[in-house]
């Protein structure tokens, strides 16, 4: 694991991000493109990515992985300011990232230029917007749980708060439901999450303001209604692939074999 320093910013926002090399490959060398790997609400790189067998995927297939933890996520920092958990400070952070590792922009005639992006949830929405702004680098995106809508931007902070802190339990049921997945992680640091969620409500999700250009596969499982809404982003795309997952929901969708197969493949397209 290393921390990065954000140049763009001017501050350290003391990231945790960590870069694996593609299986068989020698260290720091690989023919194609590295993959950025992007966790959702309450998760990790190591939730979402380690434990569910996405590393092993794609390093099998060749690729390089970066993986990010959000800010007051996994191993990162738990910063008290709430710019720090921006989605307009995170994009400029992923991009210092990016710059550190070595990512270049994208040519034409080298396979190893630019970057692939999956994203989950949360990861999703940010990819999304990372890509819209920064397509000379992204070549393209798998987005898993995505919607159109904000359901952090949504969410019933006070009612929440409240909740977590023995009082009357959340009436709102999405609230009620993002909560726990929250506090299914022991290690998590509520107070940072609900920081995010309050940064989140003043930038809200709008995705038609800005529309990524790349090829873009969009995954969800068929019982997950947080991406009951992914068609309106495949609209707006208008270069969209679109898997349903069966009986999957917002939770196990990511575990899912099919979907990272799925992933690996659209990856592989020029």
């Amino acid at each position: 694991m290393a921390d990065y320093g954000s140049l763009v910013e001017g501050t350290d926002p003391r990231l945790s991000v960590e870069i694996i090399d593609p299986a068989g490959g020698a260290a720091g060398t690989t023919a194609l493109r590295p993959v950025l790997l992007l966790h959702g609400f309450a998760s990790s790189a190591q939730l979402n990515w380690h434990d569910s067998g996405w590393i092993t995927a794609l390093t099998a297939a060749g690729r390089r992985i970066i993986t990010v933890d959000l800010p007051g996520h996994g191993g990162s920092a738990a910063p008290e300011d709430l710019d720090s958990y921006r989605p307009s400070r995170i994009r400029a952070d992923l991009l210092q990232v990016l710059q550190d590792a070595g990512v270049s922009p994208l040519a034409d005639d080298d396979p190893a230029s630019g970057l692939d992006v999956v994203g989950y949830s949360l990861g999703s929405r940010l990819a999304w917007e990372f890509g819209a702004t920064q397509p000379e680098l992204v070549h393209r995106m798998v987005l898993g749980g995505p919607g159109s809508g904000d359901p952090l931007a949504d969410f019933d902070l006070d009612a929440a708060r409240e909740a977590a802190a023995g009082g009357a339990p959340v009436a709102d049921p999405r609230t009620a439901e993002l909560l726990r997945m929250a506090q299914l992680v022991p290690q998590n640091n509520l107070a940072a999450l609900f920081r995010m969620i309050e940064a989140i409500k003043e930038e809200p999700f709008s995705p038609a303001a800005a529309v990524p250009s790349m090829p873009l596969l969009l995954v969800a499982g068929e019982r997950d209604d947080l991406a009951a809404t992914a068609p309106k982003l495949a609209a707006l795309s208008g270069q969209a692939e679109l898997v349903s997952l069966p009986a999957r929901t917002h939770t196990n969708a990511i575990t899912s074999r099919a979907f990272k197969n799925a992933a690996v493949e659209f990856l592989a397209g020029e």
